[in-house]
Formats: structure tokens, sequence, C-alpha cells
């Protein structure tokens, strides 16, 4: 356990949330303000990656201990502020694809950055919550925000759609949610993190069906927001009836607040009670895992191959929370960085290759893309080759972290069901490869016009995921340093 600081009141622990929510009212002012000119609704992005990065500047911890404030309602630790850099740069190249696209799609509106900026801040309070309270109401800022998202392209039916399937299986989802804190509140007298971790080891283990039954729907509230099995069908839906950035956007930054939120509970509240939950974890990674790469083999759409594909990787990443050990949980925040460079990356090849009206998601479009394009080609197979957990990608890394820690903990067999699970995923990754170079295009490849600011989150997607695969040892160090506040 590190060190500790108590502080009744500190706004500077929130000042890189409350320079996000500046910037996104100051993008609402402009866009208000300004006329229609391109030039200045160009501005916008801009302000927005400013924002961006003017947070991540504040975001840190200068004593290097772990600070409450808010009467113990907030925090901030290593642990936050590793998935806070997660969500922030997941942010910033969520806006330099979406630049380009918004024009492209006429949805160029300022709300659109707005509420990008106002989702992460969700984010950063369910990574920094030292309480239920305040971890809910962080996922209710980030799922609204998403929600209006997913609709954002209004004259698409299938847009519409999405957005209201989300909203639907969302506020069911969310009421398990609550029910799971009123229960746990009812039986302990607080929602705050380390008083339930004190109630429950005074008791000597969760020995009160209704905190048994709490700890339960708390994991289906947030299993629906990680999109593991049974928890995930509104994944497919969605994530094809989105405007494709925000489809990149939530396959990393609400599936990272979902499992900072599932790290902070469960090894914080629930720590010393392991064993009365690793089970049922254990069975929702399987489950995960085996349903999202099953299907998505027989899908011929890319949006929900992708889909699918998320689900499978919030399987693995289940893996760790069962281990529940000093390799594990700092190998699900190496690899969801991991994720949130090669999941985004690939989300850009398929905006640069779309056209208004004429969206790249079919995978047999990508048939000669190899030779009409062979960069993107390139970038492609990298990715894919990465999420398939190819060496030296970062992937394969990320697996290699999370399958050992479960051989580390004695679950040599769930660590063997993940391999054979990312040797099936092998298949419909290298299909895209295949694909693209060795098949004749059946459609014709129009010039291209790529913004600078997606290429810009290409090459950093890019580089992002061959860092982590060839130089992981850094990255992992400070994972480890971030979780050692749950030993």
């Amino acid at each position: 356990m590190t060190n500790v600081s108590i502080m009744t009141f500190n706004v500077l622990s929130i000042l890189p949330i409350l320079i996000l929510a500046g910037f996104a009212m100051i993008v609402l002012l402009v866009d208000v303000l300004s006329s229609r000119r391109l030039g200045e609704k160009n501005l916008l992005a801009y302000l927005s990656l400013m924002g961006i990065v003017t947070a991540a500047i504040f975001a840190r911890n200068p004593t290097g201990t772990t600070l409450f404030s808010f009467h113990e309602t907030f925090t901030i630790d290593n642990y936050s502020l590793f998935f806070n850099f997660i969500f922030l740069l997941s942010t910033g190249l969520t806006v330099l694809i979406s630049h380009s696209y918004i024009k492209r799609e006429e949805i160029n509106h300022g709300e659109y950055y707005a509420l990008i900026m106002f989702s992460t801040i969700g984010m950063m309070l369910m990574a920094s919550g030292a309480d239920l309270l305040n971890i809910y109401i962080g996922l209710e800022v980030m799922s609204i925000s998403i929600y209006i998202l997913t609709g954002f392209k209004r004259s698409k039916l299938i847009s519409n759609e999405a957005s209201l399937k989300y909203f639907l299986l969302g506020a069911f989802a969310t009421g398990f949610l609550l029910y799971g804190i009123s229960a746990i509140y009812g039986t302990t007298g607080t929602i705050n993190l380390r008083q339930i971790a004190g109630f429950i080891a005074g008791k000597g283990g969760i020995s009160d069906p209704l905190l048994l039954m709490g700890m339960g729907l708390i994991i289906i509230g947030l299993g629906f927001k990680v999109a593991s099995v049974p928890f995930h069908a509104w994944v497919p839906d969605v994530y094809e009836g989105a405007p494709t950035a925000i489809t990149a956007f939530m396959s990393v930054g609400p599936k990272a607040a979902g499992f900072a939120a599932f790290l902070r509970i469960f090894m914080t509240a629930f720590g010393s009670s392991h064993y009365e939950w690793q089970k049922v974890i254990f069975i929702l990674a399987v489950l995960t895992m085996t349903m999202g790469n099953i299907v998505a083999i027989a899908q011929t759409n890319i949006k929900r191959m992708l889909a699918y594909s998320s689900i499978a990787h919030a399987g693995y990443l289940l893996i760790a929370l069962v281990s529940a050990n000093n390799m594990g949980v700092p190998g699900t925040l190496f690899y969801i960085l991991a994720y949130t460079f090669m999941n985004i990356g690939a989300f850009a090849i398929v905006i640069v290759l779309s056209h208004k009206g004429d969206e790249f998601i079919q995978i047999n479009d990508y048939a000669g893309l190899g030779f009409k394009h062979p960069l993107l080609a390139i970038a492609m197979t990298l990715f894919m080759l990465s999420m398939a957990g190819v060496p030296p990608m970062a992937g394969f890394v990320g697996k290699f972290y999370i399958f050992s820690a479960a051989i580390k903990s004695g679950y040599v067999g769930l660590a063997v069901i993940g391999v054979i699970n990312s040797v099936i995923s092998v298949y419909y990754y290298l299909r895209i490869t295949v694909i693209m170079y060795m098949k004749e295009s059946t459609r014709e490849f129009t010039p291209l016009t790529i913004s600078p600011l997606i290429v810009a989150a290409i090459v950093i997607s890019v580089v992002g995921t061959l860092q982590l695969g060839i130089f992981p040892s850094r990255v992992m160090e400070i994972a480890q340093q971030a979780t050692l506040l749950f030993k």
C-alpha cells in the first residue's frame, strides 16, 4: 500500500477534469458564435486537441502518494493517472480521425467534440472514484454522452436505431448497478470502497446474502460496459450503426473505463474475498472470449467483425481479473493501452478508405488494397497481426502477460483456453490481410485525399503498436507501479 494523504477539499485534484470541461464549453461557445465558414469549423478540432493536451499536462500527482479529496470520494494515485493517460490518448486519437470524417459526413458540429470531452470526464471520474456513487456518476456522464454520439448521424436510420438500443439496454444495466450499490450500502452502511473492505475483513468474508447479491449485480452492470457475455448483445448493432470515428472511440474509452472501475471496486472493496467472485469471472472470461472469436469468424462487415473482436478482447482482460496477481493486474493496464493503439488505428484505416455514401465496411472491399495503397495495407496488417497476438506486436506482449498471470495463479486451464481462442482469432484477422494481398480488387479505388490529422493518428498508432511490442518493459514497470495500491 502506498502512502495515503487525505484532504477534505482539493480542487487541484480535479484540475484535468475542470480543464476538459472548460474547453468543452469553449468549443460549444465558439461553435455558436462563429459563422458556418469551414475555417472556423476547423478551429473546433484544434481547440479540442488543445484542451486534451492541456489536461494531460496537468494530470499528474506531484507528491507521489495516494491523495484523497472531497471527503474521500475522489482519489489521485498512479492507477488513476495511468488510466487518465489512456482516456486522453484515445480521446485525442478520436479527434484526429474525426476531423475530416465529420466534415465529409456533414455532422461537423461543436457538440460532437464537446460530447467526446464530457464522455472522457466521466471516464476519469470512474477511474478516480473512491466510492461507489462517484463511480456511478462518472459512468452516467460517460454513457449519456456516448448514447448521443452513437446517434449523431441523425439522417441515418441505422444510427438512430443503434443509439436507441444502446440507451435502452444501458438503462437496464445501470438499474442493475444501482440495485447492487443499494444492496451493498444496506449491508455495510457505507459506499466508500476502503470502508466496505474493512467491513468485509471484520466479518471474515462475505457472509450476508444481500452483500453477495449486491456484488453480483455490480458484475452485471459493469459487465455490460465492458461487453462481456451474456451482456454483449448491444455491441455489434451499436458498433455498426454509430459513426465510424465514434465506434473507434467507444471500442476503447468506455471499455477501459469499465475495467478501471471493475479493478478498483473488486481489488479494493472485495479484494479479501477474491475466492467468492473469481469463479463467476472465470466463467464470464471463458464465455466472452470464446463466443466473441467464434462469431467474429462469420462476419463479412468489418465493423461487426471488430465488434465481436472487442468482445473477445474483453474476455482476455477478464482472465487477468481472475488471476488478480502482481502480473495480471498490471498486464490489464498494459493490454488496454496496446488495444487503444491497434484498435483506433484499424478504424482510422476504415475511415481513410471510405467516402460519403460509400463506407468501406465490407471485408471484401479491401481486396487489392495492398497494391493500390500499400502503406495503408501495411498499417492495417500491423494492426491485425497485433490483435491476433503475433510477435513482436503489442498484442502479443499483452496476451503473454495475461496468460502468464493465469498460469502463475494456478489457472492453467484458463490460460490454455485463452491461447486456443487467440489461435482461433488468427483466422479472421489474417483473412483481411490475405484479401488485401491475395485477391484482385472487385471495386475501383478512387483517389484518396487524406487529412494530415488522420495521418498523424495512424502514425501514432503504428508507432505505439510497435513500441509496446518491441520495448514493453518500461511501460510494464509503470503499470506495476500503478497497481501497487492493490497489494
